[in-house]
């Protein structure tokens, strides 16, 4: 209901995904055994161990956890976006007994008062990093710009009162995660890389890492797609059983059914372990992880069409927080995307991105990649950055890292990733 549509409406726009992209999964199975040595690697126990690979252990010197506060602010300044005013606590660290989820929330939302004055809002935002973990880098700095898109939509939003900017409905999560998850993609994308995937003294990614990362994942991109679409198939059938027929045995049955029809096979992640199938105040809410995705790739595909690139662009900003941000929820999710795209939301373009062949994505990426580098050399990267924002690191009680006495963001990035060096410093 907070998407603004019923369970027919939405089954007809998962529908022309499913069909969409099931030649490309079976393609991509049979491609996949081939591989890795059989039949026997589709298997749920295996396929997350054979797709693992190197890569991430390679590219690990190039996200350096402690840098992540400065390439997200560097980032999202190079887009023009603004936080007008707010206020952020980042509570980055995993520790002992801390909540095990990344989140956002605002004690504070931001809307217009009645005698024209502007509230600022106030995020508490938190994660889990463990900065001596392979990879923490790469996810670490991916949540932040996620957790930062939520922080970046909620402070945007000029309505005449605070429920507009609330998380609750009619807030609905694609809504909610469009904002985040495009913002988190531009982690991806080989120019964002080329700037901001720089290892500690100082070298950017090399293109050849680059490119294995994209061999070693592009024909797989089906297999999440088809996992986040299993996820409303079984509950939509799952629902719709009669109640005499539901049993422990029937629902588990289901799942495996739903998994071998939507996946192609049992899944790695049993659709029973999905949290929001559990919980009673998330059922039936999995399905806006997917019109989000949507959304995402149609709304890359517009900044690509119209500006020709994604990462950096000023335009981006405003684009979206005059199209996306400021109604807040007083618009439904469909409309916004098509206000902002010109199109009704569909699935093509991710299905497009899914269908491109692994040289075709070289291409256009090592074009993308070399135009970046060329920039960056004559590009200065010292000056400070503003996003209208208070922000304090903090861990737990303690306050880490604060802008309003570090005296600039600059100066509390080098606060903050002085301590994590110092926390974290490998022992001899």
């Amino acid at each position: 209901n907070a998407e603004g549509f019923g369970k027919v409406a939405l089954f007809e726009i998962l529908d022309t995904l499913e069909e969409g992209t099931r030649p490309i999964m079976e393609a991509a199975r049979k491609q996949f055994a081939e591989e890795k040595g059989g039949d026997n690697a589709l298997e749920p126990w295996n396929q997350g161990f054979l797709m693992a690979g190197d890569v991430t252990r390679r590219m690990d010197p190039y996200f350096p956890f402690e840098k992540s506060v400065e390439q997200w602010g560097r980032s999202f300044s190079a887009m023009n976006i603004s936080y007008r005013g707010a206020t952020m606590d980042l509570d980055l660290l995993d520790r002992k007994g801390k909540y095990s989820n990344g989140f956002c929330h605002w004690p504070q939302p931001a809307w217009v008062k009645p005698d024209g004055s502007w509230q600022p809002s106030t995020t508490h935002f938190t994660s889990l990093a463990d900065p001596s973990a392979i990879g923490s880098g790469y996810t670490g700095l991916t949540t932040l710009m996620h957790e930062a898109g939520h922080a970046a939509h909620f402070a945007n939003i000029a309505m005449p009162s605070p429920l507009f900017s609330q998380e609750r409905s009619p807030t609905s999560v694609a809504y909610a995660e469009l904002q985040s998850m495009f913002l988190d993609s531009l982690v991806g994308d080989a120019d964002w890389m080329a700037k901001y995937a720089i290892s500690r003294d100082g070298e950017a990614i090399p293109w050849d890492l680059v490119a294995d990362q994209i061999k070693a994942t592009h024909p797989y991109k089906v297999f999440a797609l088809r996992g986040m679409i299993a996820v409303p198939y079984f509950e939509k059938a799952l629902y719709e059983m009669a109640e005499e027929d539901l049993t422990a045995e029937s629902i588990k049955a289901l799942a495996n059914k739903v998994e071998m029809d939507v996946q192609g096979g049992l899944s790695a992640r049993p659709l029973l372990s999905v949290p929001h199938i559990l919980s009673d105040e998330a059922s039936c809410y999995y399905h806006g992880y997917v019109l989000a995705e949507m959304g995402v790739h149609q709304t890359r595909e517009f900044f690509s069409g119209r500006d020709g690139f994604i990462s950096d662009n000023p335009k981006v900003g405003p684009t979206i927080t005059e199209a996306y941000w400021t109604p807040g929820n007083s618009e439904p999710f469909l409309g916004l995307v098509e206000n902002l795209t010109g199109a009704p939301l569909t699935g093509k373009p991710w299905v497009n991105e899914l269908v491109q062949s692994v040289e075709d994505v070289l291409k256009e990426e090592k074009e993308k990649y070399d135009a970046k580098r060329a920039e960056c050399v004559d590009e200065s990267s010292s000056e400070d950055i503003d996003l209208d924002m208070r922000i304090r690191i903090v861990d737990g009680d303690v306050v880490l890292a604060d802008t309003a006495e570090d005296g600039s963001f600059l100066a509390t990035c080098k606060v903050f990733e002085e301590y994590v060096q110092n926390r974290y410093a490998k022992k001899e």
